[in-house]
């Protein structure tokens, strides 16, 4: 793809202000909390040097984004130039399609914001358990439907620039889509009504989970193709890194009893965690009733939360960092005030 001359000049800049000597001391230094050997209460990451823009930065509508490949690119890549200007924020970009691409696979609806909101697209529900049943009849849908398509275009993008740009390609890291996890694709597809077939249709909900998962172990597979990775160490969003390959969501989860979630839940978390080797969970909203069954899985590396007031947190700590099971990109002011309860070396802000 030819880019556009104020699009190279972006990549340009910001190839000139990679200092691999900066990226390699933080890497390692997130290397020594992944594994364990920071011995500090709070891990707050924080880039040796830093290096002002030498382009203009502006604000560009998430709309515009989803129209465009070279505009995605351009947002995403600002985030870059912006991380190497302050702070210890991730190189890292993505396929920033939103939580419902692999619901835009099943056929559901995308349903993109006014222009005024300025926010990621979701999909209208179904609504109906015999859509649901067609689903499930139909099996594994077609990979590059709908956003499906969108996300490995853009990716192939990346790719391209990333050999066109050797420092860009070795340190700028193109992060995995966002997926969610298989509930709360189940919810996105199905509604409310999910709820309900929990107690009326447990095998049906069942077989959707199923689906989903096998859907979500296909399409992330894919996506490895195009950038394959190692456990050790991999990035989300701006702010985090993680053990293992996937980042999965449950935020759905907040409106199941422990019993639901370790029914519908946790089965289909643990088989994407093994086949993956491994990954952080990620929830909104209340998690403290079911933080054990989610913290029970082996295959679990570390858990994103992002509204600590919202939870009882010594159950939250008792939980994860007490079990060597780390926070990631928790609220600092949160960690902070909190400091004198001791993280066992496995909070990061």
């Amino acid at each position: 793809m030819q880019l556009k001359q104020e699009t190279t000049a972006l990549l340009e800049d910001i190839e000139r202000r990679i200092r691999p000597e900066t990226e390699d001391a933080l890497d390692a230094r997130w290397l020594s909390f992944l594994r364990g050997t920071f011995e500090g209460e709070i891990y707050h990451p924080e880039r040796d040097t830093h290096s002002p823009p030498g382009t203009p930065l502006y604000a560009i509508n998430i709309n515009d984004a989803l129209a465009d490949y070279e505009t995605m690119v351009v947002s995403e890549m600002q985030g870059v130039s912006r991380a190497l200007a302050s702070g210890g924020a991730n190189l890292a970009v993505r396929t920033n399609y939103g939580s419902a691409i692999l619901a835009s696979l099943f056929g559901a609806e995308i349903f993109e914001m006014p222009r005024s909101t300025n926010t990621l697209p979701t999909v209208r529900s179904f609504n109906s358990t015999d859509k649901m049943r067609e689903l499930i009849d139909a099996g594994i849908p077609d990979l590059y439907a709908d956003f499906g398509e969108r996300v490995f275009r853009c990716g192939e993008l990346y790719r391209q620039i990333g050999e066109a740009y050797p420092k860009i390609g070795r340190y700028v890291w193109v992060y995995h889509p966002d997926l969610q996890g298989p509930l709360d694709i189940c919810e996105l597809l199905w509604g409310c009504d999910m709820f309900y077939a929990m107690v009326d249709e447990p095998e049906l909900v069942h077989a959707a989970m199923s689906l989903i998962t096998e859907t979500y172990i296909r399409f992330l597979d894919k996506w490895y193709e195009l950038y394959p990775c190692g456990t050790e160490m991999n990035v989300h969003w701006g702010h985090l890194r993680h053990r293992g390959r996937i980042a999965l969501r449950c935020d759905s989860a907040m409106n199941l009893s422990p019993d639901l979630y370790r029914e519908f839940a946790v089965p289909y978390d643990r088989i994407l965690l093994e086949h993956f080797g491994g990954g952080m969970m990620h929830f909104c909203g209340r998690g403290d009733h079911y933080i054990a069954d989610l913290c029970s899985q082996p295959m679990l590396t570390g858990v994103n939360m992002s509204q600590p007031h919202l939870n009882d947190m010594e159950t939250i700590y008792q939980n994860t960092v007490d079990r060597g099971i780390p926070l990631l990109g928790f609220p600092a002011d949160r960690a902070y005030a909190d400091v004198s309860r001791g993280f066992r070396h496995r909070m990061q802000v």
